[in-house]
């Protein structure tokens, strides 16, 4: 069975339409949604229309789906940008599809599978804390049940392990360095393999898979993962887009041109 892992969407079109077409061309069958399917740009309809036509497995709530959804004019957390885009967004949604957000869970564990899911974190989920490095990790692994958890709410890809060692009662979180596959200057336009982990029995893996409309990593390109576990393998998988259709809607829309000049940078 193959899953396809979505999260950070942010009302993204251009890039949600490309993650779903690479998904069906790999034969993936369900799907996993991490939150956060609006705010920030221009398409929240249809892109909570997309997710919803879904063969979803699982689904959890994001901060802005939880800011569209309610009746919290204060934000408190949130820039002016973002709140911004959230009061926007409420006024292009009918009642039902709020209703329909308002009633996601915050955390899940998918049935029949292996896996956990939460947007922010499991220890904390309507705090909306980030997960950036070990240490935060080791907290949220004390309240993972599952071999594997997915999170998303950082929009930055990172992983990390806990590995157990036989015969000893001591346990080791580390950080897969390998997952961030980061851009830089030396390897910028040059081609990339899509980064996979390998499923190993007996540990822990708590996985971020990065943005698919919102990057913030520095690689513009819309970013998400599937999870084959017949291979036992999770790969994430990044795609170019449409990044000036994306940018054109958001300021024809009258959202704050900060949102669309983020998406070319990718932070």
């Amino acid at each position: 069975m193959k899953y396809g892992i979505v999260s950070d969407i942010h009302a993204n079109l251009e890039a949600l339409t490309v993650v779903l077409n690479k998904c069906k061309e790999n034969g993936v069958e369900k799907y996993i949604c991490l939150g956060d399917i609006v705010g920030y740009n221009a398409n929240p309809k249809e892109c909570l229309q997309m997710i919803r036509s879904l063969d979803l497995l699982g689904c959890v709530k994001g901060n802005h789906d939880e800011y569209v959804s309610n009746n919290d004019e204060e934000m408190l957390g949130f820039n002016q940008h973002a709140k911004q885009a959230v009061l926007w967004t409420k006024a292009q949604l009918n009642d039902e599809e709020r209703d329909w957000l308002s009633k996601i869970p915050m955390k899940q564990t998918v049935r029949g599978t292996n896996i956990t899911i939460v947007h922010a974190t499991l220890d904390s989920p309507a705090s909306w804390g980030y997960i950036f490095d070990v240490h935060h990790a080791m907290d949220n692994f004390s309240y993972q049940f599952t071999p594997i958890c997915f999170c998303g709410h950082s929009h930055v890809p990172i992983a990390f392990c806990k590995k157990s060692f036989t015969g000893s009662n001591s346990l080791l979180v580390e950080e897969m360095q390998e997952w961030k596959a980061e851009v830089t200057e030396a390897n910028a336009g040059k081609p990339d393999e899509d980064p996979v982990i390998n499923i190993q029995k007996g540990w822990k893996y708590l996985i971020n898979i990065g943005s698919v409309g919102q990057p913030r990593n520095r690689d513009p390109r819309a970013s998400f993962a599937i999870y084959d576990t017949e291979a036992n393998t999770i790969t994430r998988m990044r795609l170019a887009y449409d990044i000036p259709t994306a940018q054109r809607k958001i300021k024809e829309a009258g959202l704050p041109e900060r949102l669309a000049l983020r998406l070319e940078r990718g932070n």
